[in-house]
């Protein structure tokens, strides 16, 4: 089972996007699926938001 987590920001709404460790992301609103991302594909993007 994945643990998915969401941006604090989001505070009570369910219009998000969660991140699942190891697995990728989702959409709340279909929690059903996700977009899988690997490690290094996930590291690559978080730097790349830091870097903006």
């Amino acid at each position: 089972m994945t643990n998915w987590r969401k941006s604090s920001y989001s505070g009570d709404s369910n219009n998000c996007v969660e991140v699942g460790r190891g697995v990728g992301i989702r959409d709340s609103k279909a929690p059903a699926t996700h977009l899988p991302f690997s490690a290094a594909a996930w590291s690559a993007f978080l730097n790349s938001t830091k870097a903006s």
